[in-house]
């Protein structure tokens, strides 16, 4: 069974390399342009969510410390 500490860091390893594959992620939202009476009308508005690069280095170097740590503490 792996610690909570090294569980974490390899969350924290996987969400970095995704990042750093990834570079953003975008979702889709429904917004209301027109509500009068019965007749109503949305549009579909697209986001995009830039991940800096740094912030998945960053990721990968916590989440290395923390399995490493988290192996270390156990042994």
């Amino acid at each position: 069974m792996m610690k909570p500490l090294a569980l974490v860091g390899v969350v924290l390893i996987v969400l970095g390399l995704a990042g750093l594959a990834l570079g953003h992620f975008s979702f889709t939202t429904q917004k209301k342009v027109i509500d009068v009476g019965p007749v109503t009308a949305s549009v579909a508005e697209e986001h995009s969510i830039a991940i800096p690069d740094i912030a998945g280095v960053a990721a990968v170097i916590a989440g290395t410390i923390m399995v490493v740590m988290g192996q270390r503490r156990g042994a």
